[in-house]
């Protein structure tokens, strides 16, 4: 890791997703990282035209830091559903198509697993960090939220499928979970908090 990536003061993040800002801006803020979303530096969304989560989070990264000259950080993530072959997948965001509603998005993942037992799904997450567009050495960290999908929505918080995706180990869904509690288990919270290990690594290293 370069001494730039080790001293990262402030990077840019290729999302206008708030939800996902938000959780971002949360796990960061104790490392002093100035993050300043893509939309407050006028960068418009990357295309995401892939078909695996690291090639679209690769991509959405290297287009930010192209765009600002800042070191970017993208993730992509979604759920993968047993019954349905691993979808949503990549496409979770626009699941019900256009314009993107998580509502709408919940709604269709009920009608897909009406009257199917098996309610098995995962979230998954792939963090990406680039010092520059043409960065050689991305960092890369994956994780995975295990779980199931409820037949109703349950709680207020989080964003996403969280009223639908039931976590095992507290019986709550990921909109029932405190802030604080779901980014210390869920796939974005422990990708994050991989590439956190990374940084800090660097740092200590002083590479």
């Amino acid at each position: 890791m370069s001494s730039k990536l080790a001293a990262l003061s402030r990077l840019v993040v290729a999302s206008n997703n708030a939800g996902k800002l938000r959780e971002i801006g949360q796990i960061l803020a104790p490392l002093g990282i100035d993050v300043t979303p893509q939309s407050a530096l006028g960068v418009a969304e990357a295309e995401e035209p892939f078909e695996t989560f690291v090639e679209n989070a690769l991509a959405k990264a290297r287009h930010a830091a192209q765009q600002t000259g800042l070191p970017a950080l993208a993730d992509d993530s979604g759920i993968c559903v047993d019954a349905l072959g691993g979808a949503p997948g990549v496409h979770s965001a626009r699941f019900a198509g256009e314009p993107r509603s998580d509502l709408r998005n919940n709604e269709r993942l009920l009608q897909l697993l009406e009257g199917e037992d098996n309610r098995g799904a995962y979230y998954c997450c792939v963090m990406v960090l680039v010092r520059h567009g043409r960065d050689p050495q991305p960092l890369i960290a994956q994780a995975l939220w295990h779980g199931e999908i409820l037949r109703a929505p349950r709680g207020e918080g989080g964003f996403g499928y969280d009223p639908l995706f039931l976590d095992p180990a507290t019986g709550r869904t990921g909109a029932e979970l405190p802030p604080a509690h779901k980014n210390r288990i869920s796939h974005r919270g422990k990708a994050l908090a991989a590439l956190v290990g990374m940084l800090e690594e660097g740092r200590q290293a002083g590479t």
